[in-house]
């Protein structure tokens, strides 16, 4: 089920909740991934909100949309690098990304398993993705005031091996959103000292939100015997450097 991304963008920039999320979310991206010169980095779902600290330093920033949520023009008041795409088929040259960025993409899919082929497929050698996802067992997946409320919640084990499953190696993984998700006045001003304290916290992955970075795993040759093969030089070789003296008694029908 995907969200409408007028919802998206009333959510991310029009409240004040969705304005503390992004705060949050982005944070923590930008400490995972300082920086991206010279890189192709890549959005897919709703990521906007978390690109605009590469668009000055980057390569190439784009944001992906899939087709069931919509898309809306972005960045504001610069040349638009917003695309409207099919879940499973992206416009992107094979291993051309540095780094992929996916918010509101996975857990609202109705074809995980090729939206994530297609997202190993864009990543290029040494190409990173950040997995964003509703905690299962933080309070942002239970209410559906937020667009974390929606789609299938994960825990980090479920994520972890999912990635696998797709040949991504999960590295470095976090929680995030440890205020609630509500509106009132005295949620909003102790909103910084939440997640301050949340980080903290004996409960791993106590936060709303998941954040899974994970590198592309690339499989060598399995093919039984192949290496052992290739080491060896094919026997109908072997002698031509120094070739048999012709036998005596040959005749010239030989």
């Amino acid at each position: 089920m995907h969200l409408d991304v007028t919802d998206l963008r009333d959510f991310y920039y029009r409240s004040a909740l969705g304005r503390a999320a992004q705060k949050v979310v982005r944070g923590e991206l930008q400490t995972l991934w300082p920086e991206a010169k010279g890189q192709y980095v890549l959005g897919f779902g709703f990521a906007a909100p978390l690109l605009r600290p590469y668009l000055a330093q980057a390569r190439r920033v784009v944001a992906l949309m899939p087709a069931p949520q919509g898309v809306m023009p972005w960045p504001p008041g610069l040349p638009n690098v917003s695309v409207l795409c099919a879940e499973s088929l992206w416009p992107v040259e094979t291993g051309a990304v540095d780094k992929l960025v996916l918010l509101h993409g996975l857990e609202t899919s109705e074809r995980p398993t090729a939206l994530l082929e297609e997202a190993w497929r864009v990543l290029g050698p040494g190409g990173r993705a950040v997995f964003i996802v509703p905690n299962r067992a933080g309070l942002w997946s239970r209410s559906d005031a937020t667009p974390f409320g929606y789609g299938r919640p994960f825990s980090i084990g479920q994520l972890e091996a999912m990635l696998r499953e797709h040949d991504f190696e999960p590295g470095r993984s976090l929680s995030t959103l440890y205020q609630p998700p509500s509106v009132r006045r005295n949620w909003r001003k102790a909103a910084g000292f939440l997640e301050s304290a949340g980080r903290h916290l004996p409960v791993f992955a106590a936060g709303g939100v998941l954040m899974v970075e994970a590198t592309k795993q690339t499989t060598q040759p399995t093919r039984p015997g192949l290496p052992e093969a290739v080491r060896r030089p094919l026997r109908v070789l072997e002698g031509m450097a120094n070739p048999e003296p012709a036998r005596r008694g040959a005749g010239a029908a030989d």
